[in-house]
């Protein structure tokens, strides 16, 4: 009974060491004091001061256009990539997979450097272009790392069998394999619309003049002093990203109770 406790108990100052941060922003968004360390009273101005605030939406418009569309094009590069790396057999899949690595490994500031001197190598002018195209750059490694041990859990005959029967490569790849390894291709999507949204140095390397997401954004406040509307804006993406999980953990529970991945 005391073992079974104290398990609980752990697990619980766990959770609570782990979002107690989140909790407070949750709370001060809500603080009618600028101040961080004095409770003001209740009140939403912060939220309404969120949606006059051009600069922070302008931020946060840059932040959600780069994740979605590096999610989206990382995904789809990222789950061919892993089609052949599985294809692959010998010292050549262990080459490319030691290569995908290395991304992921480097510190981000290396791949920040490397990425900005390709640019300027190439005299590409650096802004919103060359941000999305190192956000689609870092994510996809970890894209192709998500959807791996899913088709490791596959039976490879499946898409054998498929094409005995009739299919073709292409209608065996959209009908067999891709409902297979969904649940990893979302995984690695939502990995890398997260790892959008947070990443700071490789973005801060890579843009031009005018043009910043919201951790350039933050950072430049961080100066002067954070203005309280990034906790009200904070608490909303937040939320945001709870109610997509629960979305997508219900979707994915309905679709086992169903037969399907």
């Amino acid at each position: 009974m005391v073992k079974k406790f104290m398990k609980k108990a752990y697990t619980f100052l766990i959770f609570l060491f782990l979002y107690a941060p989140i909790i407070v922003l949750v709370a001060f968004s809500f603080n009618n004091s600028k101040s961080r360390g004095v409770w003001g009273g209740f009140t939403l101005k912060w939220y309404i001061e969120l949606f006059k605030d051009a600069e922070i939406l302008r931020a946060l418009y840059n932040t959600i256009l780069i994740a979605v569309l590096s999610s989206i094009i990382s995904t789809i590069i990222g789950t061919f990539a892993a089609l052949g790396i599985y294809n692959m057999h010998g010292i050549r899949k262990s080459i490319v997979l030691n290569l995908n690595y290395l991304p992921v490994l480097n510190p981000d500031i290396v791949t920040a450097v490397s990425l900005m001197a390709l640019y300027r190598f190439l005299r590409l002018e650096l802004g919103l272009t060359t941000m999305l195209l190192s956000h689609i750059t870092f994510s996809i490694p970890y894209v192709i790392l998500s959807i791996l041990p899913k088709l490791k859990q596959m039976n490879k005959h499946l898409a054998e069998a498929a094409m005995d029967l009739g299919a073709t490569p292409f209608y065996a790849l959209r009908k067999v394999i891709i409902p297979e390894i969904m649940p990893g291709i979302i995984t690695g999507g939502l990995l890398a619309f997260t790892l959008s949204i947070d990443d700071f140095v490789i973005s801060f390397f890579n843009t031009g003049h005018g043009i910043s997401n919201l951790s350039i954004t933050i950072f430049s406040m961080a100066r002067r002093g954070i203005n309280p509307v990034i906790n009200a804006l904070s608490t909303l993406m937040f939320l945001s990203l709870l109610i997509l999980l629960l979305i997508i953990n219900k979707r994915t529970d309905n679709n086992l109770q169903d037969g399907g991945f």
